[in-house]
């Protein structure tokens, strides 16, 4: 079979939490390999896996915070997550599935325990000194940060400040200067020719602070030598940022991530009253569209920095359900993180939101026990155990909702259309490619609905439904009305 890296459903790992096969109690790549029957069996007619069709790896190379987005060797695999033979394993075994596999590829700063940094900060002279950026007679060491965050600080080893945009942990590096420039090209040819199909790149916003233009040139530069190892290698950018800000980084990335519209999703579903999700989705379309027609919108609900969707919900499983069905159905990649299928809480600080995945309700083979859980705990129904034979389990709605969309081409290529409804509590669109179409109606209130729908002609389409039946607690996920 033929791969496709760029398009599909795709899974977001926080390895640490996932599945942990050498009973370490963390998380590790050969627990993914282990696992990867429950995202992808490589069998299409199978019912007992979400079929994704690809992961994103968080961090996997070592560093010294829990988190990994401080590197310190940025050629190899953290000692808890395994080796490099262990990264091959799970890349061969996830391509025999016909799955991409991408990772995060952390290059806007370095840990401050990476060497090229405890070189840069002995002395003025260190070969390494340019490779961060520090601060003149003229800086102002008291400058805020966007959110408000310190940026200069004071060098640990030695004389002078430099600056650090997330953390003093981590030093950014200078772009200005060639030489980090090839040095970031070849950290990312190794992990291509490692396997790895693409990379998701932290804080592709913040290369150059002061504008978007430079950010555009290197990320420009950068995919141009990743093609010359894969020229189908999937780069997906995280710009956090207003989409008059993303817009413009479609010229150099195949996929950035759409934090406008996961926040109308959520915001929408949370308050039963649609704040505006098919028009978000189709003003951000007419934003990207002309820097890159083939740019691929990567949806999502929440992910890795923000309380789960769960909680967002007030654990209510009809709207955990909702947020499914919408993902699913709109255009674009789909990234579901780790968890939320399952229905797992957490709310900041973000080791919360990064808790062991719940295979079990109680303890059990491969569970991770890198932290004790603050929120998904007990006998609950969330996790793979309680809820994998459950016929409406949210488990079995997102499987089901996976295999929808890869079932229509429509809802995997089609173009968008907002259908009126005059309902504030209705979220309705149609996606259309070539000849065929099928219309979407969510339902986002806490009631039952009636909905008339008039059949256009001989063409049929398939309408699926929202319906809460509060006192019952029952819930259909879709209805074909023709």
């Amino acid at each position: 079979m033929n791969r496709d890296n760029k398009n599909g459903v795709f899974y977001e790992i926080y390895v640490n939490s996932f599945y942990d096969s050498d009973g370490d109690g963390h998380g590790d790549l050969n627990g993914i390999t282990a696992q990867l029957d429950y995202l992808n069996t490589g069998d299409p007619v199978s019912k007992k896996d979400l079929q994704v069709d690809g992961i994103w790896l968080m961090p996997i190379s070592p560093s010294p915070s829990y988190h990994k987005y401080d590197v310190i060797d940025y050629y190899s695999v953290d000692p808890d997550y395994g080796t490099l033979e262990d990264f091959h394993k799970l890349v061969s075994e996830a391509h025999e599935r016909n799955m991409t596999v991408i990772i995060d590829l952390v290059i806007n700063h370095t840990s401050i325990e990476h060497p090229w940094f405890k070189e840069a900060s002995t002395s003025f002279n260190n070969r390494y000194r340019d490779y961060y950026v520090w601060a003149d007679e003229d800086t102002d060491l008291n400058e805020k940060g966007p959110w408000g965050q310190q940026l200069w600080h004071k060098n640990p080893n030695g004389e002078g400040y430099y600056y650090g945009v997330f953390w003093y942990g981590m030093p950014d590096l200078n772009f200005e200067n060639q030489e980090v420039r090839e040095k970031v090209k070849e950290i990312g040819r190794f992990w291509l020719n490692q396997g790895a199909d693409g990379f998701r790149l932290d804080a592709a916003l913040h290369i150059f602070d002061e504008g978007t233009r430079k950010n555009i040139e290197w990320w420009n530069e950068f995919r141009e030598a990743m093609r010359e190892i894969n020229p189908e290698v999937y780069l997906v950018g995280e710009v956090w940022d207003q989409p008059e800000v993303v817009a413009p980084y479609y010229q150099s990335l195949d996929s950035l991530f759409n934090f406008s519209l996961a926040d109308v999703i959520v915001r929408s579903i949370k308050n039963n009253y649609d704040q505006g999700v098919v028009r978000t989705a189709l003003s951000t379309e007419e934003l990207y569209h002309p820097h890159n027609p083939s740019k691929i919108d990567a949806v999502f609900l929440t992910n890795h920095d923000q309380n789960r969707g769960m909680s967002e919900f007030a654990s209510n499983l009809n709207k955990a359900k909702t947020a499914a069905a919408i993902l699913l159905t709109l255009p674009g990649n789909p990234f579901i993180y780790y968890g939320e299928e399952i229905g797992m809480t957490g709310q900041k600080p973000d080791e919360f939101i990064r808790e062991p995945f719940r295979w079990y309700e109680g303890e059990g083979e491969g569970q991770t026990t890198w932290r004790i859980p603050e929120y998904n705990t007990g006998h609950n129904g969330v996790s793979v155990e309680a809820q994998d034979e459950q016929k409406d389990s949210l488990l079995n709605h997102y499987r089901e909702f996976v295999r929808l969309r890869q079932k229509h081409v429509e809802l995997q290529k089609g173009d968008l259309t907002e259908i009126q409804v005059n309902n504030p509590h209705l979220i309705a669109y149609r996606r259309s490619y070539e000849n065929n179409s099928l219309d979407m109606y969510h339902n986002i209130s806490e009631q039952p609905m009636a909905l008339s729908v008039e059949k256009k002609g001989r063409k049929f389409f398939l309408v699926i439904i929202e319906l809460r039946l509060v006192k019952k607690q029952s819930y259909s996920p879709h209805i074909p009305l023709f």
